[in-house]
C-alpha cells in the first residue's frame, strides 16, 4: 500500500543494483515518502522518487526503472509484496513473494535472472 500511495500507481516499479556499483552523481537526493528504516530518496528539486535503501539489504539499491533511459526493456522478473497488490494488477514477473525474498533466495534469484540475459 505504500508503494502504490508513493507512486499513485498500482504498481512501483524498481531495479535492483549492488550498492556498490550505484551513486548519486549530480545533486543531493532528500529523504522523503514514508518513514521507517526503509529510506527512500527523492530529488530534492521535483521531488521525483529517484531510489530506495530496503531495511536490512545494505548491499543493494532498488533505483526507479524508470529512471532509466532504456526503462521500456525492463519486465518484472520478480513481484514483492503481493498482498498489498490490487486484485485487478497483475505483471508478467517470473516470481512472486508475499513480501521481499529471504536473504538467502537472493543467491538463487539473482543467478537465474542473469542466466536470462545470456
Amino acid at each position: 500500500m505504500g508503494c502504490q500511495q508513493m507512486t499513485a500507481s498500482a504498481f512501483s516499479l524498481s531495479t535492483l543494483h549492488p550498492s556498490s556499483g550505484f551513486k548519486v552523481t549530480l545533486g543531493e537526493p532528500v529523504i522523503g515518502g514514508l518513514r521507517g528504516a526503509t529510506r527512500h530518496y527523492f530529488c530534492a528539486h521535483c521531488m521525483s522518487w529517484l531510489f530506495t535503501r530496503p531495511e536490512g539489504m545494505d548491499d543493494f539499491v532498488n533505483v526507479r526503472a524508470t529512471m532509466m533511459d532504456d526503462a521500456q526493456s525492463y519486465s518484472p522478473f520478480i513481484e514483492t509484496y503481493t498482498d498489498e497488490k490490487l486484485p485487478w494488477a497483475t505483471t508478467p514477473a517470473v516470481h512472486s513473494f508475499n513480501k521481499f525474498p529471504q536473504p538467502e533466495d537472493f543467491p538463487a534469484l539473482l543467478s537465474e535472472f542473469a542466466k536470462r540475459l545470456e
